[in-house]
């Protein structure tokens, strides 16, 4: 059953290298419908001309496949529960040769790459125990250019909402065309530093203009969005109305003293596939 398994987690991946989800496509459609500037147009049309091509020939929209992140809902009577870590690793590696991904994975000593896009702690895997007998697995391959604008701001409690709003619009200004504009923000707000940028990650997994079902980290998305939105970096970061397809946040209690802020910049191919194991082994895969 484990080989099943394996088989189906490569599967996700390559839909989510290959495929855009309809949310990201119809996002990029409406930016581009919106367009007036000439250069922003352009980019826009190739960009969607490159998702069709992925889609047509089932080769990777872009030449960066990322690292691969999972995030695990694990129902802990799950059969399969005790041998998940070594299936995803395993399917990483086969995903690597099969669809195939770029080996991106590099050790931190030698400057080795491994070649199978594993190693020490690679691919990441964050957990979370739920009740149940089923496994429910997000794939989401991201990006060097874009991950490398991610930013993590230890604010002041009293910075509130408007000091988040500026700690990301001057993030995605400095940005520039660097991440691959027009990108999807994932803003993690509370917890600790490292639980912000987790959370700032996780958001990304969210569809597309479906907002925040608290009224105020909707409105606060929304807020930063349009701010975002009018820097005039626009498409690959020359020019547009564009610069993000939407924001994304998720927030967590704070400790009295601190308001952790985490930014995960995606890029425009927001690349991610889900998928669901059942107690019988039947596998459900989707975008």
């Amino acid at each position: 059953m484990s080989e099943e398994i394996i088989d189906s987690v490569v599967e996700a991946i390559r839909l989510a290298v290959t495929k855009l989800p309809q949310d990201v496509i119809g996002a990029l459609q409406r930016a581009y419908s919106l367009e007036n500037n000439p250069i922003a147009r352009f980019n826009l049309q190739n960009i969607l001309k490159t998702i069709e091509i992925g889609k047509e020939e089932g080769i990777p929209i872009c030449q960066d496949t990322g690292m691969i992140t999972f995030f695990v809902e694990a129902g802990v009577k799950s059969p399969y529960l005790r041998f998940l870590k070594k299936v995803l690793i395993e399917s990483t590696e086969k995903a690597t040769k099969e669809v195939p991904l770029r080996p991106n994975a590099v050790d931190l000593l030698t400057n080795r790459n491994s070649g199978d896009n594993t190693g020490r702690f690679i691919p990441a895997i964050h957990w979370e125990l739920v009740d149940g007998d089923s496994l429910r697995i997000a794939v989401l391959p991201k990006g060097g250019g874009s991950e490398n604008c991610s930013a993590l701001a230890m604010l002041s409690p009293s910075d509130g909402f408007t000091g988040i709003k500026r700690f990301v619009v001057e993030r995605v200004r400095e940005c520039g065309g660097k991440p691959c504009p027009p990108v999807i923000l994932g803003i993690g707000i509370g917890g600790s530093a490292d639980m912000a940028l987790i959370l700032a990650k996780k958001a990304l997994l969210r569809p597309l203009r479906v907002r925040h079902e608290n009224r105020e980290i909707a409105r606060l998305e929304e807020e930063i969005l349009e701010e975002v939105n009018s820097l005039g970096i626009g498409p690959m970061g020359m020019g547009g109305r564009t610069t993000a397809l939407d924001v994304k946040i998720e927030y967590a209690h704070r400790h009295p003293a601190s308001l952790p802020v985490g930014l995960i910049i995606q890029c425009w191919a927001h690349r991610k596939a889900f998928l669901e194991v059942g107690k019988d082994g039947k596998v459900r895969i989707w975008q």
